[in-house]
């Protein structure tokens, strides 16, 4: 079987394609002087901060300190503990305690900023996120604790109008700013773990080294373009142009997995993304992803999810292996 090489560019663009960040919760905070504010640990969500007046320390899990001034972006994509301050000693209180009002569908507003003080010192907007990488979940376990984008660095080109656009809708208040603000918060938040993957993760993940691999990155593209294909060893070397002991041996060393469980796994995490967020019902799910029958689907999802697929339609949080 003949193959033109497949380049890192396909294999990351095919990946990539299948990442969602759906917003949980959404806040516009403004502060006065001196403001301390805590979020707490949120496993299987991602953090998003949007600073866009003032300066700001944040503080994360194991006390490591950021400093952040207007324009900068935050995502803690393994929704750690962390902290928002204005100084290193100012007390903390948990934002889930303040009160907010409601600004629009998922999006509130908190205002700390007193009434002597009359413009505020920090005025920022945060987000609660669901994080499904998709044929990318592999490298959830991977993701620095905390990503810091400077929205005027040239690191990030495309980041620029978007954080002037969030800006313009933080301070404006005009109609609907606030659905406009949660759109382009997910679509930022996107754009940094794009970077990141782009980037080589930091030359953290096996996943990276196999996009470069110019014989795995064939099987793994036509594995992540038809994974209701009836998937054998034999046929994913096939698509390689290797022996099936050499591919096995390759993937098991490059991946970290055998070439199977990959292929599982991958299957799984799209059935809780279409169980979830497209509302499948659990056979036609069964039938996209190549399974003879429900009941055989049901085992394999459960084996590798740790619940079965009824519990993820009734609202099972989305698990990682």
């Amino acid at each position: 079987m003949n193959h033109a090489p497949a380049q890192p560019t396909d294999l990351i663009s095919q990946l990539l394609t299948g990442m969602r960040l759906h917003g949980v919760q959404y806040r516009r905070i403004q502060t006065g002087p001196t403001f301390g504010l805590g979020f707490p640990p949120k496993p299987g969500h991602a953090y998003f901060h949007y600073l866009a007046v003032g300066n700001a320390i944040l503080r994360d899990a194991d006390g490591t300190q950021h400093l952040l001034s207007a324009g900068d972006v935050v995502l803690l994509p393994r929704g750690d503990g962390h902290s928002l301050l204005s100084g290193v000693d100012h007390p903390v209180q948990c934002l889930e305690t303040i009160d907010a009002a409601p600004l629009g569908d998922a999006v509130s507003g908190v205002d700390t900023c007193p009434s002597t003080h009359p413009v505020p010192s920090a005025v920022l907007f945060h987000g609660c996120m669901v994080v499904d990488l998709g044929g990318m979940h592999g490298l959830s376990k991977l993701m620095p604790t905390v990503m810091l984008a400077d929205g005027n660095a040239a690191q990030f080109p495309g980041l620029l109008p978007m954080v002037d656009a969030m800006k313009r809708e933080v301070c404006s208040g005009r109609i609907g700013f606030a659905g406009i603000l949660a759109r382009l918060a997910d679509a930022v938040a996107a754009m940094i773990v794009r970077d990141w993957v782009e980037r080589g993760c930091d030359g953290a993940s096996g996943l990276v080294m196999a996009m470069r691999d110019p014989r795995l990155s064939l099987s793994l593209l036509a594995l992540h373009r038809d994974p209701g294909r009836d998937w054998t060893v034999d046929a994913l070397a096939a698509e390689s142009n290797i022996s099936r002991s050499v591919f096995a041996d390759r993937f098991q060393t490059v991946m970290g997995t055998a070439p199977l469980r990959y292929v599982t796994e991958l299957r799984m995490h799209l059935a809780s993304r279409w169980l979830t967020h497209q509302s499948l019902s659990i056979e036609v799910v069964a039938e996209r992803l190549g399974y003879a029958s429900q009941a055989a689907f049901s085992r394999a999802y459960k084996r590798v999810m740790g619940h079965s697929p009824g519990a993820t339609r009734r609202g099972h949080p989305l698990a990682s292996p």
